[in-house]
């Protein structure tokens, strides 16, 4: 069996669907959620269902780390197993320290060529660009110019979303400029987006509702008039939301692939439930 030349990898925080991991040949490593005295591989030690359920009756949150050295050196030997080359495409390092654990273990694969990428996004900002690398992968080009692709369309990427707490953010460390909204009126709903990597308030509105809309009129008003939408929905245990979101962008901005995901563990703990937001960027 032939290699390929390119191989795509990401972490779990992409959010891909594994149909769409799977069938774009994308390479998912998985983050850690370590809650309750272990030590859990995101998606495939606990599921995002199993999460939801057991998150409002456990006594403590949740954290998460990224892979080690190690770890990273490991997955990246079984993925060179398959393909000449690889570009992986991982988390904010505003968000995780993801990208300095896989350089460092991108350094033990001697000259094996890597091109680690910094998405300066998260969820499916970051899913979103994994599938733009491994589409140029399958179009045949090298890991220089598959690299240099997804550089070029990362100031593209757009990630809102509205949460129902700062709760978990807060306490997680990775809440960025939103952090003088904490101590604010309890009732209300941020509209947060990510900015060169780190979450930043765009909004506060008393309503989740009206906070959803407000991210809604964001999102339709940057959308219209463009061609080649390529957009996705996340949630964490809030599929009408979710649902609502979609119908409305589907119907409104006519996006050439909407992906729509419950949000993984390793994200889940960070932002709580209640979260519905979009990643999106346009090729024109």
């Amino acid at each position: 069996m032939s290699k390929a030349k390119v191989a795509i990898v990401t972490d779990s925080v992409a959010n891909l669907p594994v149909e769409i991991s799977q069938a774009n040949n994308i390479y998912v490593i998985p983050q850690i959620i370590n809650w309750e005295g272990q030590s859990l591989l995101d998606q495939v030690d606990i599921s995002s269902e199993e999460f939801y359920r057991r998150l409002p009756l456990s006594k403590e949150l949740p954290k998460t780390s990224q892979p080690s050295p190690g770890q990273f050196t490991e997955h990246f030997q079984r993925v060179a197993e398959s393909a000449d080359s690889i570009v992986a495409v991982f988390v904010s390092r505003e968000l995780s320290g993801t990208i300095q654990s896989a350089h460092l273990g991108a350094e033990a694969m001697g000259n094996y060529p890597i091109e680690i990428v910094d998405s300066r996004s998260a969820s499916l900002g970051l899913g979103l660009l994994a599938l733009a690398a491994a589409r140029r992968a399958a179009a045949g080009h090298d890991y220089h110019d598959v690299a240099a692709y997804v550089r070029e369309l990362t100031p593209r990427m757009r990630v809102m979303f509205v949460v129902d707490t700062l709760e978990y953010l807060h306490k997680g460390g990775r809440i960025g400029g939103a952090k003088r909204l904490v101590g604010s009126v309890l009732s209300i709903k941020p509209v947060l987006h990510l900015e060169d990597g780190k979450i930043e308030p765009l909004a506060s509105i008393r309503t989740k509702t009206k906070a959803i809309e407000h991210m809604l009129d964001v999102v339709l008003g940057e959308m219209k008039g463009k061609k080649d939408v390529h957009a996705g929905v996340i949630h964490a245990a809030a599929p009408d939301d979710a649902r609502y979101v979609a119908d409305r962008v589907r119907s409104e901005a006519s996006p050439q692939e909407l992906i729509i995901n419950e949000m993984t563990p390793a994200l889940g703990a960070n932002v709580g439930p209640g979260i519905v937001g979009m990643g999106y960027y346009t090729e024109a």
